[in-house]
């Protein structure tokens, strides 16, 4: 790690990770439960959680292209963090939905740009190592579990109103962390003449866009009514907080040993593992949500439908995406997976749980992880 960048910047882009990601372990387990908790509808909450995924689909994309031509990445990590959290605390004041629809749609605008910036600017202070950036975004994964894990268990005897305070307080760390990380510009990569279009309609490329699309669509129900799923079965939030947090510690330890796995399977057979271990995953939850034991089976299966494929995919976007393109490069994956693909999940499964069943979404889900590794079988042919 020492020999592309010295620890005092690798705990900085850390620190910001932490606090994103714990913003991350805040909402996305619990919103849900807050928002039934203050007398939303399924079908109101899926389509608020998607308003957060929708913005994801179009902010990414309109902040890359601006960072791709200014070349102020953190400029615009560090005007999305204050935006996001300064807009976030117009949630205290009204429990209209209108009024929580136009504030989640409004700070997740902000929000949803700082990442893939920052990811840009990780991978340019990374150099020549770019499967060292699990190292490093390890410590997201460690925020998400501390915030997961301790709200779970505040939750489970003290009211849910502290969640948007919470989430609020995270967000205010994601600003000041982005304060201490320096610019880092893009290396003089002769790619002027080749055009973004030109890379994007490349068959591999397509191909890329469309697996993470359905690999991110198959986690909607997972994202959004997981807890909501699991409280219908008789667990407590505190259990749930954990069944959470141990997704992400076995995703912890995956981007610990990434580095080993790229040179050991190549990344198209870790993909291709990726999608049937996540099939796997959904098809157990819709089945045995009763049997605890094979729940927990089921959440470390995390390493593989969010960490190896979010490293995987990392990956594979900054080969294809590289120089003045590398900021729309991880906008695409942002916008296309996490917003396109979430949102898409998201608003499908809150149909399917009022017009079917709560199981029924975890079945699509199989379903959609099925089709993902059949992609990649036969369109994405790279093997390291």
């Amino acid at each position: 790690m020492k020999s592309t960048l010295n620890s005092f910047l690798y705990w900085r882009l850390s620190g910001f990770y932490f606090f994103y990601f714990a913003s991350l372990g805040a909402l996305i387990p619990y919103w849900s439960l807050y928002l039934k908790d203050i007398g939303f509808s399924v079908r109101e909450i899926s389509e608020l959680m998607a308003l957060i995924l929708l913005t994801k689909i179009i902010a990414p994309n309109v902040w890359g292209w601006i960072a791709d031509h200014t070349g102020q990445r953190m400029l615009i990590v560090r005007l999305g963090s204050f935006f996001a959290a300064f807009i976030f605390a117009a949630v205290f004041f009204t429990t209209n939905y209108w009024w929580i629809a136009l504030v989640m749609l409004s700070f997740s605008f902000f929000w949803n740009a700082a990442l893939p910036q920052f990811e840009a600017t990780t991978l340019q202070h990374l150099d020549n190592q770019p499967h060292r950036y699990s190292s490093i975004r390890l410590w997201g994964s460690v925020g998400f579990i501390i915030a997961v894990a301790s709200l779970g268990y505040v939750l489970q005897y003290n009211s849910i109103t502290l969640l948007p305070v919470s989430i609020f307080v995270f967000m205010l760390g994601i600003f000041i962390m982005s304060l201490f990380v320096p610019e880092k510009a893009a290396g003089h990569i002769h790619i002027g003449h080749i055009h973004l279009k030109e890379i994007i309609f490349r068959p591999e490329v397509l191909a890329l866009i469309a697996v993470c699309f359905l690999s991110q669509a198959s986690h909607g129900a997972y994202y959004t009514f997981y807890s909501l799923y699991m409280e219908g079965y008789g667990y407590s939030r505190s259990v749930i907080g954990q069944l959470w947090a141990l997704g992400v510690i076995v995703e912890v330890l995956v981007f610990i040993f990434m580095y080993r796995l790229v040179p050991l399977l190549g990344l198209r057979k870790l993909f291709l593992l990726t999608f049937i271990l996540t099939a796997i995953r959904w098809a157990l939850i819709a089945t045995f949500a009763d049997n605890m034991g094979i729940m927990l089976f089921a959440q470390t299966l995390h390493a593989a439908s969010f960490g190896i494929f979010h490293a995987v995919a990392i990956q594979l976007f900054h080969q294809h995406f590289s120089g003045k393109h590398a900021g729309k490069g991880q906008a695409i994956y942002s916008s296309v997976s996490f917003g396109a693909g979430g949102a898409f999940g998201t608003y499908l499964s809150g149909i399917l749980w009022e017009s079917s069943s709560p199981e029924s979404t975890f079945w699509l889900s199989a379903v959609m992880a099925v089709m993902a590794f059949f992609v990649v079988l036969r369109w994405i042919k790279v093997e390291n």
